[in-house]
């Protein structure tokens, strides 16, 4: 049976309505009920049961056992007997509190009474000063019994609730040094506890019946004669409970999430003090855990909804100015060459053709990089891995660049690598364009190796290099060059005038490397200028 308690001290027991649950910690047996709030009356003494029974015993036992030991010796001094059964009371207050104290006294002074006290024998007293020094016997017994029990009683509170302030501080600690995740706090409740298994689950009022969440007997976790729906969210142990029927207790963490346990005290029976207490913060912390990956989810989908709109009016942008460019061009040299009145010379022609040549080539690379750039920002790139050399991939990637300007030194025999054709292609040709672009006065020099010293996650690897002698960039704005729509200086024109592009071509080479599981960086070149390097690993399949 599934008792429902609640984590929050002062609820314990305490049903609630819709929880799915029968009977918040009630019983149907009778009696029941008034041993649990005897068992609470003890422990709210600080005294338990066996301590308790134990100082009955004691009290009933010492005070005849000092009677029989001082009639054994012969020895009769009233005070020192008197100061014996004191000491008794006492002991039996620091064993099993007041009451038992109280018990010890009352025998004590009948015996001491009826063998010390004249006339012996008997419990009439001869003397009033002997039955004043009875009467302050009796109220001193139970004035220090009293000081005793209180003072024990104060003394194992305390030393329970340090205990208990020391595990909730170890817990802790234990839960801040974690990887913060639901399963690895429920593992830790269900260790702290001593139960078999720990489910959170989640409750959500009764969907639109017309939705499809209102099936009946939908999801796991619904509570029979409640329309809350529940879903399990972790879960931790042996066997976890899925549903409030199949657990033995149910603890409230709060309006929307409750904690099923298997294990404990018998179902219909709450948890001691002391596990409620610790239930209560389990609870608040792990509000604090759901609650704070609701904040990281929500902010993740901010930033991915602000990179978004960044990349939504950079495309604009891109496409207003640096698309416009080239259309234009090629409607001004088509208007002019429709013109049936202007004959231009042959020269006229050709240079013409060649700006609608020119303007097209850069549209097409342009429409390239935009279509690339929104497959690998919607990571749909998938490559089509291969063994494959540097030098297979030079003659498509360097086609239309101006080859008198590029210089190939790649030394023979290097190993291949594990590479996408068409990507590699398209990396190595926006590095060289982009090369060409920010170094207008110096060659471009390709070289590769691999050996020694080049591996990439553990495994060997091979890099090639594109090196310019041009400007250069400023170490601080290496990361920023490689995101997309970034020029690193958009007055920067080339000797024609052209701009240098829509800052795509670097974030196109990096995405397509990391997509081949390599990387790109950027390094100072010796004597100026910037080395791109492109690392990926060797193949390990076979060869062709």
């Amino acid at each position: 049976m599934a008792a429902v308690e609640s984590a929050r001290p002062g609820r314990s027991g305490a049903g609630r309505s819709g929880a799915g649950s029968s009977g918040a910690g009630r019983s149907g047996r009778p009696g029941s009920g008034a041993a649990r709030t005897g068992t609470r009356r003890l422990e709210l003494q600080g005294i338990g049961r066996s301590r308790f029974v134990l100082g009955m015993v004691l009290a009933v036992v010492l005070p005849p056992a000092v009677e029989i030991l001082v009639t054994l010796a012969g020895y009769r001094n009233f005070s020192i007997i008197m100061l014996l059964h004191l000491a008794v009371a006492v002991a039996v207050a620091a064993i099993g509190g007041l009451w038992p104290a109280v018990v010890a006294a009352v025998l004590g002074t009948t015996l001491l009474n009826y063998f010390s006290a004249d006339p012996v024998g008997t419990l009439s007293i001869a003397d009033p000063s002997t039955l004043f020094t009875l009467v302050v016997f009796l109220a001193v017994a139970c004035s220090v019994a009293l000081a005793v029990g209180l003072a024990t009683r104060r003394a194992q509170e305390a030393a329970r609730s340090g205990a208990e302030a020391t595990a909730l501080s170890e817990l802790s600690l234990r839960i801040l040094s974690s990887d913060g995740s639901v399963e690895t706090f429920l593992e830790k409740v269900r260790s702290r506890l001593g139960v078999d298994a720990v489910t959170l689950v989640a409750g959500s009022p009764p969907s639109d019946p017309r939705g499809p969440g209102s099936a009946p007997g939908r999801g796991p976790g619904r509570s029979p004669g409640s329309q809350t729906q529940w879903t399990v969210l972790a879960s931790a142990g042996t066997s976890p409970p899925v549903t409030h029927a199949a657990a033995r207790h149910a603890v409230v963490v709060d309006s929307r999430y409750t904690l099923l346990i298997n294990g404990g005290p018998p179902a219909g029976q709450p948890f001691s003090g002391q596990h409620q207490r610790m239930l209560a913060a389990f609870g608040a912390f792990l509000v604090a855990i759901l609650e704070r990956r609701q904040l990281v989810a929500s902010m993740e989908d901010n930033q991915r909804l602000s990179e978004g709109n960044k990349m939504r009016t950079s495309i604009l942008r891109a496409v207003s100015h640096d698309l416009r460019t080239p259309l234009a061009g090629i409607k001004l040299a088509v208007s002019s060459l429709r013109q049936e009145d202007v004959r231009f010379s042959p020269e006229d022609e050709r240079e013409l053709l060649a700006t609608i040549e020119d303007s097209a080539d850069r549209l097409d690379h342009l429409i390239g990089n935009l279509l690339d750039m929104s497959r690998i920002t919607a990571d749909s790139v998938n490559p089509l891995l291969g063994g494959l050399g540097w030098a297979d991939v030079l003659p498509d990637a360097l086609r239309g660049l101006p080859a008198a300007r590029i210089r190939v030194e790649l030394p023979p025999n290097l190993p291949r690598v594990e590479a996408d054709a068409g990507m590699l292609e398209r990396v190595v040709a926006n590095l060289v364009e982009n090369a060409l672009k920010y170094a207008p006065d110096a060659d471009v020099v390709l070289t590769a190796r691999a050996g020694e010293g080049i591996a990439l996650g553990g495994r060997p690897a091979s890099e090639l290099r594109v090196v310019d002698q041009g400007s250069g960039v400023a170490p601080a704005a290496v990361l920023d060059m490689f995101q997309p729509f970034q020029r690193l200086n958009d007055s920067q024109r080339t000797g024609g005038g052209r701009t240098v592009g829509i800052g795509l071509g670097l974030a196109v080479a990096k995405g397509f490397s990391e997509a081949m599981g390599g990387i790109l960086a950027a390094e100072p070149t010796p004597g100026g200028g910037l080395t791109m390097v492109v690392t990926l690993p060797l193949w390990e399949g076979p060869l062709p």
